[in-house]
């Protein structure tokens, strides 16, 4: 399959054109009108620094089901002890730097490049974009962000400062989803971890059908942070 050059026009081939590793187009631009028109169509952008913006669309995809996340007892125990306390969009932009900086420090670079970081701030500035936060004494100590749509949660990346810490943000928000309503979290990618925590790969064109059922539903665009606390499970 070729990859489709973008030019200015808000348009994107079909997702399944993509090539066997996901890739679909490049070029384009990180405005949020090309963001959101690409989630909701399973399309999202990953490229390196010095690289053109990449959009991939990947099959199989790996989502995970809020109901399904698996909280090992352990976990559970953990968060009912109360060590740790989550929130949701109080530190947007330290969550996505802190992504960012993680993957920098744990390999050849980040694909969480600085226009990155600016355009995924405009998106929660506009309430499609939102954090899961993780703090212990007052310090952020782990989380993740993602795009909302509809019913949908678009996972981006998460960070752990401190063992269990992602985990339980990522706890936090299944639980937040569940009590929404929200059909599935896009996981993107597969990994062991991810699989371990209830993850699922489905082929593209059943990713695409979930897709369009979850666009269906109304975008929650308020800040999340204003929702009551959701229960620690038992």
């Amino acid at each position: 399959m070729p990859v489709f050059q973008l030019t200015a026009e808000l348009l994107f081939p079909p997702p399944e054109l993509a090539r066997d590793d996901g890739l679909l187009a490049v070029g384009g631009d990180l405005s949020p009108e090309r963001l959101l028109l690409a989630y909701s169509q399973g399309i999202f952008p990953w490229y390196s620094a010095g690289d053109p913006i990449l959009w991939w669309s990947p099959s199989p995809r790996l989502i995970l089901i809020p109901q399904d996340f698996h909280c090992s007892k352990r976990l559970a125990r953990q968060i009912r002890q109360g060590a740790f306390q989550t929130r949701f969009d109080t530190a947007f932009r330290e969550v996505i730097s802190h992504c960012a900086g993680v993957r920098r420090a744990s390999d050849n670079g980040t694909w969480i490049v600085p226009e990155m970081i600016e355009a995924y701030c405009r998106l929660h500035d506009l309430g499609y974009a939102h954090s899961v936060e993780c703090w212990q004494g007052g310090h952020l100590v782990g989380g993740l962000y993602g795009v909302s749509l509809g019913g949908a949660f678009f996972g981006e990346s998460m960070f752990s400062l401190v063992p269990n810490s992602s985990k339980i943000a990522l706890a936090a928000l299944c639980r937040r989803l569940g009590q929404w309503d929200f059909d599935l979290i896009d996981c993107q990618m597969k990994t062991a971890h991810l699989l371990r925590l209830g993850g699922e790969e489905i082929n593209g064109h059943e990713f695409a059908r979930r897709l369009n059922v979850s666009l269906a539903k109304p975008t929650r665009r308020e800040p999340w942070r204003a929702q009551p606390a959701a229960p620690v499970p038992r």
